[in-house]
Parts: structure tokens; sequence; C-alpha cells
């Protein structure tokens, strides 16, 4: 009779093995089915396929590492395959009564299979109300009372469940996303132009442009003031915080005002005596800009060039270096390239990995790297496309043909490929005039259609899991 292995032995062992070959192993007697069953076996497997996995995305109680690597796994097939009925459930989400300008999700991006996730969106409308969503319910939460003016904007703080909206004339309100209370506001001088969510490691704060060109920094929850900053005099600007949320660009779009560049910190903690520190790029006719979400500072611009007969995407990476007087903005633009004469300019740009840029020219998604190598463009979509959403796993694409287009990332090459997966289909053409806003979850996908009468329904992609 041969020697069996120890469990010390048989652990080492199954640490070898991928997540089929323990669950054959579990098949073979009493002992193997334990050993495979280890919380650190499973944990492994956990971390080395989803490299951002932390135990702060685990949920206490019933869910074990083996539960979160099955139901996962069976969760990205199922949004890979996109099979109407067995993959996802689609609910159209009515409520509104104008047409919906923006929406976010308000629940947090864990992933969570105890049977106590929720994916919640919110929206605010030319209604003049701000309300939240359950998708996988498709139930309206709650609605705020109706606003003096039609709402326009909002950001979302998932961590702290708030969500911030700003009307047409200005006026900022933080609402509690778990019941609607409306519990601080901030009135602007004139209409906003844009709102950035920080959550910096300092503390949550609000970034807001008005349209006569300033910059307002406020503390979240309260919207107190900490600092105001003269950007670009009577131009609307828009802004983008960097991923490590040290970072502000900030631009006025087809001017001749280069962007600027702002520190955090010294929007934070402003000086009496000092302006904050900035710095200008040395580019004109900016027209879309957008952050490497792998990089902690590094920025893709599209321009004109000195002539201002070509377009131009630059890429720099920014650095804080301390001076005697105080800190000065390093930059470095590391790659350059010219778009295609025969590409229309585009309206979108996004940015993936460190080195590949997405952008939409009409009704085409086109991707390039940073050094301007053509690496893939899609042409799946019959009429534009209005929005865009990307991340580590996938593409989403929204367009005026009642469709949403869903990609997904291979990353066993040099450089990331795209594969087009499926379509996801909206309404009828008789009432629907096509979807204006995509964003995604880890479970879901929604998407903003609107109607042929004048106002906006949600149509939410709802994808479940079998749990044992």
């Amino acid at each position: 009779m041969e020697p069996r292995l120890g469990l010390h032995e048989l652990l080492h062992v199954f640490s070898f093995l991928e997540a089929r070959d323990l669950l054959c192993a579990a098949q073979v007697d009493k002992v193997w089915n334990e050993v495979s069953r280890t919380k650190e076996l499973w944990r492994q497997l956990c971390l080395r396929r989803w490299s951002s996995c932390k135990d702060s995305q685990m949920t206490l109680g019933t869910q074990t590492w083996k539960q979160y690597y099955l139901c996962r796994s069976e969760l990205e097939f199922r949004m890979e395959s996109g099979r109407p009925e067995k993959d996802f459930v689609c609910k159209a989400i009515a409520g509104h009564k104008g047409e919906i300008d923006e929406l976010a999700y308000i629940s947090t991006n864990e992933y969570r299979f105890d049977g106590q996730e929720k994916s919640v969106v919110c929206t605010v409308s030319s209604d003049g109300t701000v309300r939240a969503w359950d998708l996988q319910e498709g139930t309206e939460i709650w609605s705020s009372p109706l606003q003096p003016a039609a709402l326009v904007n909002l950001v979302t703080y998932p961590r702290l469940q708030l969500v911030v909206t700003v009307d047409e004339r200005g006026l900022i309100k933080v609402w509690e996303a778990e019941n609607g209370w409306e519990s601080a506001s901030f009135f602007l001088p004139t209409h906003s132009s844009a709102l950035e969510a920080c959550d910096h490691p300092e503390g949550p704060f609000l970034l807001a442009a008005s349209a006569d060109g300033a910059l307002y920094t406020l503390t979240i929850p309260r919207l107190q003031l900490m600092s105001r900053v003269s950007m670009f005099p009577n131009h609307p600007a828009s802004l983008l915080c960097s991923p490590d949320h040290q970072w502000v660009f900030a631009s006025t779009q087809n001017s001749d005002l280069g962007p600027k560049v702002f520190h955090m910190r010294s929007l934070l903690c402003p000086s009496e005596d000092e302006a904050p520190v900035s710095t200008a790029l040395p580019i004109w006719l900016t027209s879309r800009a957008c952050w490497a979400p792998n990089k902690a500072a590094r920025l893709m611009v599209m321009h004109r060039n000195d002539n201002g007969m070509q377009l131009v995407v630059t890429t720099y990476e920014l650095g804080a270096k301390r001076s005697r007087n105080g800190v000065d903005i390093l930059v470095q633009q590391i790659a350059s390239f010219i778009l295609p004469d025969t590409m229309m300019p585009p309206h979108l740009m996004k940015g993936h990995s460190s080195q590949v840029i997405l952008l939409v020219s009409g009704s085409e998604l086109v991707l390039f790297t940073i050094h301007g190598l053509h690496l893939a463009a899609f042409q799946d979509h019959q009429k534009p496309i209005t929005s865009m959403w990307v991340d580590q796993s996938r593409v989403i694409t929204s367009s005026f043909d009642l469709s949403l287009r869903v990609y997904m990332w291979n990353k066993d090459n040099k450089f990331p490929v795209l594969r087009s997966c499926y379509h996801l289909l909206g309404g009828s053409h008789r009432w629907a005039s096509g979807f204006t806003h995509v964003e995604s979850d880890g479970m879901s996908i929604v998407g903003v259609e609107a109607r042929s009468i004048g106002t906006s329904i949600l149509r939410s992609y709802y994808f479940q899991v079998q749990r044992d």
C-alpha cells in the first residue's frame, strides 16, 4: 500500500491547482474535500485572478473566499455572454416627468454575494427632482421635493452615502442617499459648468466650476467654502480630478486660454498671501482630456497644433517638488501624436491602463496607444455614440440607435485588446429616440433612454448569479 500524503503535504500540492482542479479534487474523498475547501487556497486564487481584490471587498457572515471566487467568476461569465433572460434581467424604470440630465451610482462598487448586494443609482432631471432607484427591483426608492429650478448635474459619494446636485441657477445641495433628506446648500453666483467629487485622504470635498470661470472648493457634507480661484475669467470650465486626488485639470473648450493644472493640497489649505499652486500647459484650443486610470498623474489632452489645423493628443506626467517658495509643479511631456485627417473630431475621450486612449468619433470607437499606434476601430452602432463607460473589465457605449454595446478587455497581449461582445437593446423607435447616457458597476448596466415626448426613463440590465 502506497503511503498517503499528510494534510500539510496535500495542502502544498493543492496550492498549485486552479479552481476547476480543486473542485475535482473535492470529489475524491472526505480528506481531499476538506483540504480543497481551505480558506487560504481560495483566497490566493482570488488575489491571483483579481489583483484589486482585498479583504475589504469581502462581506462578513456566510460569504467565504470560495463562494466569492465562484460567484464572481459566474458573474463575469454572464456579463461577457449577455444572453437575454439567461444572464440578465432587463427592466424599464419610469418616474421623472422631464429629461434625465445626469445619473451616477450611489451603491459601492464592492463585490458581495450574500444576498445583500444592491445596485442603486441617482438621477437629476429637468422636472426639478433628484431620485434614487433600485436597479435590481426596478423601483424608485425616493424622490426629492420639487426644486425651484431644473437640476442639471450631480455627483455621488458612495462611501458616505451622499448625493450632491446643482440646478440651472447654481444652487448646490447635499442629499442623504438612504432617504433623500436635504442636509446642506451653497449658492454659486452664476450657474455651474462642472462638478467633481473628490474623496481626498484628508477628507472628502467638492469642486465646482462656475460659468464666470471661478473654481470653488467646498467641504463635504456641510458645503463650507475652503477656497475660490479665478481660472478663466468669464469662460466656463470643465474639471477632471486625478485618480489619486492630488491634481485638478481645468480647461475651457476651443479657447486660446491654455488649460491649467492645480495642486490639490493648495486648494484645500489656501494661503491668504499666495494663490493656489498651478501651472498652465503649453497648448491651446483644448477639446478633450482624460487621466490614465493606472497612473497617479498621467494626463492625456486632445488639442489643436500650433497652426490650429490638426488635432493632437499629448500625454504629460505631473510631479510636485518642494522648494523655498513652497511647491513647484513639474510637467514632462512623454508622448504626442497627430490624429488622422480622415477622422472626424472626436467628441468623447477616455483612458485605459497607462497606455491606451479610447476616442469616439460619430458612431465609431477607435483605440490608440499614447504614442499614436492604431490598435482597433469598431463601427457597431448605426447612429452616433452618445456616451462611453470604461473600466478594467469592459467598455460600454450608448447610441441614438437605441442600443448599448458591450466590449471586453483581453489583457494577455502587450497592449490590451478590446473584443466586441453583444448589444443590449432599448425600447421601440416609435416611443424612444435613443440612449443618452450609460453607467455600470460590478453587477449591472444602466442607460438613460430618451423618449419622443420629451421625457426620459432608465433601462437597467441586472446580471444575477446562482448561489448554493
